[in-house]
């Protein structure tokens, strides 16, 4: 472990709580993926063997290894092995497209991917498009399987055999001498209103202090059981890999998330704690497995993206399970408030109940406390009806976007970081979102740009004008819908322009629904999207509360 330069003080890095783990906790079960148990002592010769193999493969600190991979032993041994060296670590959305793989390994400058070889296609796509293929470790024992790109075939190794080829013994980790806990540890990139992703940093000190922040929001402990129903690439599983080890728990991996499966490693592992969209929430309470039998230990699922709904909370809570609202974006490390609850609430109806938790409601531990402003930056009234905008700062926010200062100029304008998210501050001091500024749609905790969906419609030369919003959605809470003008003369039918928008882009950030017409609009042209919304809203409890 690196020295402290002071003996009252040391860097904060998650990587120490590896250290830590696998010496008190050494025969505990740190990870369980199918078949395959690691106690937190292979877990750490794991990692270990990954910082030395990456390191003799020519590794150095500051740069950056991409991954694309699924909810994995691997995935969680990155988050440690990759930056013991100093480098940084990207996780790629496993939903993205060729074209947004090859900008997101283009635009970070990746020397190395370790992939997943069920993503083979998507990485030889991506190589063509960027002219380029990066030396890649496959996951599986078949480097890259048959769609691996043919000018990476000769480089290629399986991630099995490129930990084998390594020592086991320590490497103790180092950060910059320059930066310290305020280098980077993590580049996660996040669509914004442009359409191209933008590169979100994390620092070490960062990431520790959201590791705690989420032990202590989600109350893990040694003997905690996470399953991974959160995706690992999201704001790197919104800190959990870090914290979960720091609390010496279990984490069970789940590739792709499946109720049942879910509900079988549930009862079967002792699952303690899960995150996850509201989505996910619909998809248990409803899973003909919910019903097998009572849960053998307590079980709390921390949720975000939109409200989750008061229907869903009431079934879990008959189950006897607690949920956590928290809110938060890529730029927080995933959740930066928690919906602090508050004991006197438990004797309320269970339909206050929910409308309380559905709240965003108070920063977490380790952040500054979050305001609600005008365009001036001044506090709006805590009336619970005047909006503003939320802003945030602390610990848990980004240091900035890789590559991009304008944008991060432009995000930390007045000394704080501006979500874009409009809501309101309630005389208790907690937030509630009314609408998103830059309307970007949360469908099953995903994030989609609607300037990017519009901007993809529009390639259709059929196509004149058009405004995508958000809908009601019974399963991802929230889809697309795109509404649509044609050019004089021309036709176009929904499916023909959504298998368009599949071919161009992600599949989940396609419109699920189309509607031809013509587009509501100001006296300056510019169209009247909350029209739009009013009209598909109606009879449903908003998507912001």
């Amino acid at each position: 472990m690196s020295q402290p330069t002071r003996v009252w003080r040391s860097e904060l890095t998650p990587l120490a709580f590896l250290d830590r783990s696998v010496s008190v906790f050494r025969d505990r079960i740190a990870i369980v993926d199918g078949d395959r148990r690691y106690s937190y002592t292979e877990f750490g010769q794991r990692v270990w063997r990954l910082a030395h193999a990456l390191r003799a493969a020519g590794i150095d600190a500051g740069e950056r290894v991409a991954v694309l991979a699924p909810n994995s032993a691997a995935m969680i041994e990155a988050h440690f092995g990759i930056p013991l060296l100093g480098a940084v670590i990207v996780p790629i959305n496993t939903r993205l497209s060729r074209d947004e793989v090859a900008y997101i390994l283009d635009h970070s400058g990746a020397s190395l991917l370790l992939a997943g070889n069920e993503f083979a296609a998507t990485v030889a796509g991506a190589f063509q498009q960027a002219g380029r293929a990066l030396r890649t470790v496959w996951l599986s024992e078949t480097p890259g399987g048959d769609d691996a790109p043919d000018q990476a075939r000769t480089t290629d190794r399986t991630y099995e055999s490129f930990l084998a080829g390594a020592e086991a013994r320590p490497f103790p980790w180092r950060l910059d001498p320059g930066e310290g806990e305020d280098g980077t540890i993590s580049i996660n990139y996040t669509s914004g209103t442009t359409g191209r992703p933008k590169g979100v940093m994390y620092h070490h000190r960062g990431a520790y202090l959201n590791a705690l922040g989420e032990i202590i929001t989600s109350g893990l402990e040694t003997d905690s059981v996470y399953l991974w129903t959160l995706p690992l690439f999201h704001c790197n599983g919104w800190c959990y890999p870090w914290a979960v080890v720091a609390a010496g728990g279990t984490q069970v991996c789940l590739r792709a998330f499946d109720a049942r499966v879910a509900w079988e490693l549930i009862r079967r592992e002792g699952v303690t704690n899960l995150c996850g969209a509201p989505t996910v929430l619909t998809a248990l309470v409803n899973c003909p497995a919910a019903q097998d039998g009572p849960l053998h230990r307590p079980l709390r699922i921390t949720t975000a993206a939109a409200p989750p709904s008061p229907t869903v909370i009431g079934q879990m809570e008959a189950m006897g399970i607690v949920i956590t609202h928290v809110y938060g974006l890529t730029e927080t490390y995933g959740p930066h408030t928690v919906c602090a609850w508050q004991p006197e609430w438990d004797g309320l109806p269970a339909e206050d109940r929910a409308r309380l938790k559905a709240r965003q409601g108070v920063a977490m531990i380790m952040a500054d406390p979050i305001r609600v402003v005008d365009e001036n930056m001044r506090d709006v009234p805590a009336d619970g009806e005047t909006m503003g905008e939320v802003v945030m700062r602390g610990n848990n926010v980004m240091k900035g976007y890789y590559r991009d200062p304008e944008a991060t100029e432009q995000s930390f304008r007045g000394g704080w970081f501006h979500s874009g998210d409009l809501g309101v501050m309630y005389p208790t001091g907690y937030i509630g979102l009314r609408d998103r500024a830059k309307d970007i749609i949360i469908s099953g905790g995903e994030n989609i740009s609607t300037i990017e969906v519009e901007q993809v419609i529009l390639r259709h030369p059929a196509v004149l004008e058009c405004a995508v919003i958000a809908i009601p959605d019974p399963k991802w809470g929230e889809t697309p819908k795109a509404f649509v003008t044609l050019k004089p003369g021309a036709s176009l039918d929904a499916e023909t322009l959504i298998a368009f928008c599949r071919d161009h882009m992600a599949h989940f950030k396609a419109p699920r629904a189309v509607e031809f017409r013509d587009l509501p609009k100001t006296s300056t042209g510019k169209t009247q999207k909350f029209v739009l919304r009013e009209q598909e809203w109606q009879g449903y409890e908003k998507r912001i509360n």
